[in-house]
């Protein structure tokens, strides 16, 4: 059971439209394929219930009703009501599963509390709706006051319920716990079917899930991208990857290959980022950086395992940084189709270090670019240098810059101001070139690009036409900073000069 969108969005600044539950509620019964969905908690505001109307709605045209469910209270049949005009029929009844909750919140005997639920679970009969029933604080109530909970469960194996839903509320349990406690209530109660509903707290909801499936929990509550109050509940995603490479015997409905599509809608929906590194379906889980492994994988795929991409709809990337190797650059020129004769890579996996200690990433779609550069480096020597440069924009003055340039081994230094920060040096570079009666050729086409999808920090790449009396020239620079990377092409026209 899918629980997103009522425990999920439980999660801190997280409330989602009616639309948005509506279009949730349709990936993860369609696309993701889950055989159940918790979809609201009862009595909640008007906002909810529309959202559930709008639901309720879809799913009744669509044979889904029955598999949609609401978190209801024992409340004397006030949630009853409002499952009624939601046009909903499935509730999962929240009661007091440890003698702590029972005694300090509700203050009431076992005996009083089993009737109040008895009463519920009976007039859901007589309006047809199932009844399945939360055992809240469970895994304390098995901790602390095992006999209390075993009471219960012996009172609702006398209900006419379809599920004991077993909450670890606090997110306590460790792996030895969950499977000792789902172990000893299996042999107790071989008639009930348990749900596992585990939360993150000590990040160990997914050993948590492992160890009760062991024991013979029938189902499990997860959410997408582990959204949930607090550290959040466990992750479907890892869930569905455990269950498949840990348990060859047990079997699940879900699409592996939708998990990432519903994990980035979501995402969006919820303003709640995705961290790099979640497993499954964080950005940086299918992307091998250290030049070792793209090498390893070219050799009979040395640093794969079954957690392959393609099983949840995803591609493996090989970074570009300074960690790169020669297999990583190689690997990426693939995906683009383009080829490299040693000598020119090498170059190239150099050039991409070097950027890669200024910049943290390098893109596929940078590529281009660098071997632009790269290559177009090899046709001139460098007797030209501009060693250093100090430019200025401020609001209200002039662009300045103040550059160090050497010529053959000689230094000059100028100041001069301009319409930009390039324009400002520039002047200043013609001042240099002045002083030794020589003339700059005349800039005729300046042009910048960035790979398509880049951010701000995206490497660019700025492509200078330039004009002589005798000639017409283009030179290119790159770097992540636009006005660096023409002074870089200014570099290289005054080598080509």
């Amino acid at each position: 059971m899918d629980t997103t969108l009522r425990d999920g969005e439980q999660t801190s600044g997280v409330s989602f439209s009616t639309s948005e539950k509506l279009t949730i509620c349709q990936l993860l019964l369609e696309e993701l394929a889950v055989d159940r969905v918790e979809v609201a908690s009862a009595r909640v505001s008007a906002g909810e219930l529309d959202a559930v109307k709008a639901i309720s709605t879809w799913a009744k045209t669509n044979n889904y009703i029955d598999k949609v469910e609401v978190l209801t209270f024992v409340d004397k049949g006030a949630s009853i009501k409002w499952m009624l005009e939601a046009g909903v029929c499935v509730q999962n009844l929240l009661t007091k599963g440890s003698l702590n909750h029972l005694t300090y919140q509700l203050k009431k005997t076992p005996e009083q509390h089993f009737n109040d639920i008895h009463e519920v679970i009976e007039l859901g009969l007589e309006h047809n709706i199932i009844t399945n029933v939360y055992l809240e604080d469970w895994s304390n109530g098995m901790r602390n006051s095992r006999e209390y909970v075993l009471q219960f469960l012996d009172f609702l194996s006398t209900q006419n319920i379809k599920r004991v839903l077993l909450p670890d509320t606090l997110g306590i349990l460790s792996p030895t716990e969950s499977y000792s406690y789902i172990s000893e209530l299996r042999v107790r109660y071989p008639q009930f079917h348990f749900d596992f509903h585990a939360h993150n707290d000590y990040d160990l909801g997914n050993a948590n899930i492992l160890e009760a499936l062991k024991a013979g929990a029938d189902g499990l509550h997860l959410t997408v991208n582990g959204m949930g109050e607090r550290a959040g509940n466990a992750s479907i995603a890892s869930a569905v990857a455990v269950i498949k490479d840990f348990l060859p015997g047990i079997e699940t409905s879900i699409e592996e290959a939708s998990i990432y599509k519903v994990s980035k809608l979501v995402e969006t929906f919820s303003g709640i980022r995705i961290p790099a590194n979640k497993p499954i379906i964080g950005e940086n889980v299918f992307t091998q950086t250290a030049g070792i492994h793209a090498d390893g994988d070219n050799k009979n795929n040395l640093y794969c395992s079954d957690l392959v991409p393609e099983r949840f709809g995803r591609k493996r990337k090989y970074a570009l940084g300074k960690t790169s190797g020669k297999a990583n650059i190689a690997k990426n020129l693939q995906e683009l189709g383009l080829k490299l004769n040693d000598e020119d890579l090498k170059k190239v996996t150099q050039r991409v270090i070097e950027l890669g200690d200024k910049k943290e990433t390098v893109t596929t779609e940078d590529l281009p670019y660098i071997i632009s550069d790269v290559l177009d480096s090899n046709t001139y020597e460098d007797k030209v240098i501009v060693e250093s440069y100090v430019l200025t924009h401020s609001k209200g003055l002039r662009p300045s810059a103040t550059i160090s340039v050497r010529i053959e081994g000689e230094s000059f230094e100028e100041h001069a101001q301009g319409d930009g920060q390039f324009d400002a040096f520039m002047n200043a570079l013609a001042k240099v070139y002045e002083s030794k009666d020589l003339t700059l050729p005349t800039l005729v086409d300046y042009a910048v690009r960035i790979a398509p999808g880049s951010n701000s920090d995206a490497l660019c790449e700025t492509i200078i036409t330039w004009e002589t009396s005798h000639k017409t020239f283009i030179t290119r620079g790159l770097d992540s900073d636009q006005t660096v990377c023409a002074i870089k092409a200014t570099q290289k026209m005054l080598n080509i000069i």
